[in-house]
């Protein structure tokens, strides 16, 4: 896959404000400080603070209800044995989307974090839809809410992500990010979905109870 040029190329995106929040440090879902979002957090902690929060693309998406972590020491990680022209995007700067296709159909979207150049990314693998569900249903061809985003490949179809948005900044236009308005719920963890190798590494989170997980969590 041929990526697209860098926006603002050779300069990191600096993240505006964000309604006075950030993502969090290990063991909290949530902190509440005068900062921006931040991208610059490993991998698992990124992917249990991003729970809750709102990813929307051109006004259409939902609350962040599932993730999985990925580093470059992780055998399953795209990054393992490093850069390629398919994985540059994880190597970039951080804040940033790392979009690939999985079976030569499905996109799936990667929140970049980590160190810039660590190679570590987060999955989303579901939201809970809140925003745009006619046109979510109209690109999915299906009529049940749960089903509209429940995977990454779903997730994608639904939001209208495709190849193009790799390396795109994901704190501006098209891509609105935004924090939960209180602590989100209970986060669970578990391993995570569909690997052959780190498979019982417990970098999957969901949130608890929630009904729109890819999968119920072990």
């Amino acid at each position: 896959m041929s990526a697209p040029p860098l926006r603002r190329a050779g300069r990191p995106t600096r993240p505006r404000r964000t309604a006075g929040r950030r993502l969090g440090q290990v063991g909290q879902s949530l902190a509440v400080c005068d900062l921006t979002p931040r991208f610059d957090l490993p991998a698992p902690t990124c992917a249990r603070a991003l729970i809750g929060w709102t990813l929307r693309l051109d006004g259409v998406g939902g609350v962040i209800v599932e993730t999985e972590a990925y580093d470059r020491s992780d055998p399953a990680s795209h990054s393992y044995r490093g850069p390629t022209p398919r994985n540059a995007a994880m190597f970039g700067p951080v804040g940033r989307a790392y979009i690939y296709r999985i079976y030569g159909v499905h996109w799936c979207l990667n929140v970049v974090c980590g160190d810039p150049g660590s190679g570590q990314a987060v999955l989303i693998r579901a939201l809970e839809p809140t925003r745009g569900l006619d046109q979510m249903r109209l690109r999915r061809g299906v009529g049940d809410d749960r089903a509209l985003c429940s995977g990454p490949g779903k997730l994608c179809q639904a939001l209208g992500v495709t190849g193009a948005h790799d390396h795109a900044p994901l704190d501006t236009a098209p891509f609105r990010l935004e924090p939960p308005a209180g602590p989100p719920g209970d986060v669970l963890t578990g391993p995570r979905i569909g690997l052959t190798k780190g498979v019982e590494t417990p970098w999957r989170f969901g949130l608890k109870g929630s009904r729109f997980l890819s999968r119920p969590m072990r």
